[in-house]
């Protein structure tokens, strides 16, 4: 027997191009959503190798932004030395980039509505190269703060749009595992980067960090240019209607989609993010990234500085404490895989084989408990001055926390909304690194005017409060269904 599945609720029942006998999965019994057409053209159609290929372009591009802004965390005591500025001053760089790396999202998805995912991939990742090159030769301040914030507006390319890329080719019964993938590119570099960073600063100087995120994203746009091409697929277009991709150079410009016919005007390329942010779900999840990661870039962004002031580590103690980021990423990936499957497959058993999109949202209050009881612990670890390894294991704790419920509310919204991909991923992480922006801003005088304990636990009574959003939007469907699916011209 077939096992049934959510069609999503904006997908268009009267979908065209498709075989009347619905396709399955490789297992024989999950029924494919949205079915394939029979054009070979359609990504879904893609061969795995070429789906698989692309996601990784993705990944790294997503952990490239994180892995920018960070990799500058480590950097900024010689930075202070060099310009003769205080600590506080030379971390406004970061701040800076932070805010561009959350505003730049709902400019990217409008614009790949208009153009096409790849000529924005494109484009996007050659400026962002440039930008991390100008970072790494910058001779002032001045100069280099502005490399940052040019540098975060375009390396959020895939940070903020990976989901478009996710529902253009992947089928939603895969949704959790890729969104786990994709999530786990993102978390993994704000710890990957200071440990790079300080170890590089330990033999050479600060600026070999930026050459290697400079390096990276060479890398990237190398396998663009090798194995991209453009992923959007309008379903609502007729087979005989369709236009055939001809050139490969046209479509890396844009030239092609445009001529197509099946593309989005500007006017209602712009309104896409404004529909998005029109449904309460996509809000409170904002609100929800907003009041979670907050602390998860405030604690990175400044756990440096108290090791030093504290603990008295130098560049490679640093370097190497930041191990505990990557594991507690690796970790957070193995225990989301199974959580975020396990509980899918554990609704729709109990569901006549339907997985609502509120069931994605239990995983994370398993999310939330992690993430505030790492909070108060390390910051009576800081005001104590416990043992580092203590803060090293909370601090993975943390980690894990997150990426489960980074995982659950993604693809609750992916579930509830499949065809604004690209707007809840702008949105989710405009949430997200505008609280960071705000955490980095306040968080070192903070925790230097209060205290660690008296910080972190206000942190993780806000944390907590989040969870109540979660909670709220757990009992809510009727809201959701009440108003509809984000109707767009193109899907």
């Amino acid at each position: 027997m077939a096992e049934k599945q959510p069609r999503p609720s904006s997908e268009d029942e009267s979908q065209v191009g498709i075989d009347k006998d619905p396709a399955y999965a490789a297992d024989g019994k999950t029924v494919l959503i949205p079915q394939p057409t029979t054009d070979p053209h359609d990504p879904l159609n893609w061969p795995a190798w070429r789906k698989n290929v692309i996601l990784l372009i993705i990944c790294i591009i997503t952990f490239l932004s994180d892995y920018g802004a960070t990799v500058g965390i480590p950097a900024v005591l010689p930075q202070a030395q060099e310009w003769r500025l205080s600590v506080p001053v030379v971390q406004h760089s970061l701040v800076g980039m932070l805010f561009t790396l959350g505003a730049g999202g709902v400019f990217i998805v409008a614009l790949a509505a208009y153009l096409g995912r790849l000529p924005v991939l494109f484009a996007f990742q050659v400026i962002s190269l440039a930008s991390g090159i100008w970072c790494a030769v910058a001779t002032s301040f001045k100069s280099f703060m502005a490399a940052r914030i040019i540098n975060g507006f375009f390396a959020t390319l895939a940070q903020a749009g990976g989901l478009m890329w996710i529902q253009d080719l992947f089928f939603f019964h895969e949704h959790p595992r890729i969104i786990n993938i994709w999530v786990c590119s993102s978390i993994a570099a704000p710890y990957i980067g200071p440990m790079v960073s300080s170890l590089v600063i330990w033999r050479s100087t600060w600026r070999w960090g930026f050459w290697v995120f400079a390096m990276i994203n060479g890398i990237s746009l190398i396998l663009t240019l090798l194995f991209a091409d453009e992923t959007f697929y309008n379903r609502r277009v007729l087979q005989e209607e369709r236009a055939r991709p001809h050139s490969r150079i046209a479509r890396f410009v844009g030239i092609e989609q445009r001529k197509s016919g099946h593309m989005n005007t500007a006017t209602r390329a712009i309104s896409r993010p404004v529909t998005a942010f029109l449904k309460v779900p996509v809000v409170c999840i904002t609100v929800y990234f907003f009041l979670s990661f907050a602390w998860i870039i405030g604690v990175n962004a400044t756990v440096g500085v108290w090791l030093e002031q504290f603990y008295g580590f130098g560049p490679r103690e640093s370097g190497i404490f930041y191990v505990s980021g990557i594991i507690g990423t690796i970790i957070g990936l193995f225990i989301g895989h199974f959580i975020h499957d396990g509980v899918g497959k554990l609704y729709a058993k109990r569901h006549e084989g339907r997985i609502e999109p509120e069931a994605r949202l239990i995983p994370v209050y398993i999310g939330q408990v992690m993430m505030i009881v790492a909070l108060i612990v390390m910051g009576f670890a800081l005001e104590r001055r416990w043992h580092y390894m203590t803060i090293s294991v909370f601090y993975a704790v943390q980690i894990v926390g997150i990426i489960i419920g980074f995982g659950g509310v993604s693809a609750y919204l992916l579930d509830a909304y499949p065809e604004g991909s690209g707007e809840i991923g702008a949105w989710t992480v405009f949430g997200r690194l505008t609280g960071g922006f705000m955490a980095v801003y306040i968080q070192l005088n903070w925790v230097l005017k209060s205290g660690p304990a008296k910080v972190l636990g206000s942190e993780a009574g806000i944390v907590f409060a989040a969870g109540l959003i979660v909670l709220f939007l757990q009992f809510a469907s009727g809201i959701r269904i009440a108003q509809g699916p984000m109707e767009f011209a193109t899907a």
